[in-house]
């Protein structure tokens, strides 16, 4: 599907055009309350003199089942007939199950439904810089306290806006996690058993353009913010094409259970995965993916973009989670071994406890770095 790529910085008559364009007459906008500190607010407020817009901000970060039914209901009482999510990926989420759900049977339970195509268009502006949701086809939500993953191609917008302007406000904890959710986007995607000469390129791109615009950045500098969201894009579009793989799988309940943001918890997992393949590797296809990976990275060995990683992880300041001694058999037991097919070397249930270990492991880091670098 061909999305219509909008870019903009503050001035949202590009949007209002655009609705114009396709003769939206009711829009549904899923926000979250966060939008009132955005100059975007402004664009609706005038835009609803014109075009009635029904807000919709009843969800949770990480959102539940009961969220998105209650946003579908909201939209059908709500006549309208376009969709536009302006957020981070739970606002996404729930815009793509309003999408998938609108004409389905709700007493029938929507995730026992397959989805059919519906002429409701989509739209997306995000507001941080690291899902790519606005790129992708899948959507999560949380169901009885598990992760529910939805894929299909109609979840994918219709149309994206860009606008870097609404990551100014960002917190800074969350600019630093929605850029590492983006990296480990680019940098499995890279690696994942699906990956393919278009979707490599898409990570390449997004790897390089993270790494070249990251000081701008965490600067809130109006050119970092728009070459990162321009990366956060580009990896959006190459997970769409391979799926993540276990660095992702793995972190969905440390988000969960410590309660920290889902790039942190992804980069935390990805920082184990990564020696972990590279050690497995060698002699192998994967050892001249992981080389051309760290190519990728600005750097000339596997070990050196292993540690280009963990050091940019490092100087984020993030803290690591302390865990109770019963949390490891939680955390073992939430993998789903399904989802960790796309890795190229399947972690076994034992080595998924290894690597929590680690992850959760102050001293872990510079122990495991150095037993890889023994290797080469």
């Amino acid at each position: 599907m061909e999305q219509t790529m909008m870019r903009t910085y503050g001035d949202y008559r590009v949007l209002e055009e655009y609705l114009q364009k396709i003769g939206t007459r009711r829009l549904f906008l899923v926000c979250g309350s966060s939008i009132q500190k955005l100059r975007v607010d402004g664009c609706f407020d005038a835009l609803n003199k014109r075009i009635p817009v029904i807000r919709f901000s009843g969800f949770t970060p990480n959102p539940k089942y009961e969220d998105a039914v209650r946003a579908v209901e909201a939209f059908r009482r709500s006549n309208c007939d376009a969709i536009i999510a302006v957020g981070g990926g739970s606002a996404m989420d729930i815009a793509k199950c309003v999408k998938l759900w609108a004409a389905l049977r709700a007493e029938d339970g929507f995730l026992n439904q397959t989805p059919y195509p519906n002429d409701f268009p989509l739209l997306a502006v995000p507001t941080t810089a690291g899902t790519g949701s606005e790129a992708t086809r899948y959507a999560v939500i949380y169901y009885h306290g598990e992760k529910q993953s939805l894929s299909c191609e109609e979840c994918i917008p219709s149309a994206v806006l860009l606008d870097p302007s609404l990551l100014e406000s960002l917190p800074d904890y969350h600019r630093k996690a929605s850029m590492l959710d983006a990296l480990c986007h680019g940098i499995e995607s890279f690696w994942s058993v699906h990956a393919a000469k278009k979707s490599r390129e898409f990570s390449r791109r997004a790897i390089c353009g993270i790494l070249e615009n990251l000081e701008l950045y965490l600067q809130n500098h109006p050119k970092g913010n728009a070459g990162m969201l321009e990366a956060a894009y580009l990896a959006g579009k190459a997970i769409d094409l391979t799926q993540t793989t276990a660095g992702h799988a793995m972190c969905y309940k440390l988000t969960t259970l410590y309660r920290i943001a889902h790039g942190h918890a992804a980069a935390l997992c990805v920082s184990k995965l990564w020696p972990y393949l590279a050690e497995r590797s060698r002699g192998t296809e994967l050892e001249d993916t992981l080389s051309e990976l760290a190519a990728a990275m600005g750097c000339g060995t596997i070990p050196e973009s292993i540690g280009k990683f963990e050091r940019l992880l490092s100087s984020l300041h993030l803290e690591t989670p302390i865990p109770r001694p019963e949390d490891f058999l939680i955390l073992q037991n939430s993998v789903n071994p399904a989802r960790l097919q796309n890795t190229p070397i399947v972690p076994g249930m034992e080595d998924i406890l290894a690597l929590y270990r680690q992850i959760l492991s102050k001293g872990g880091a510079a122990e495991c770095r150095q037993r890889h670098l023994r290797k080469f």
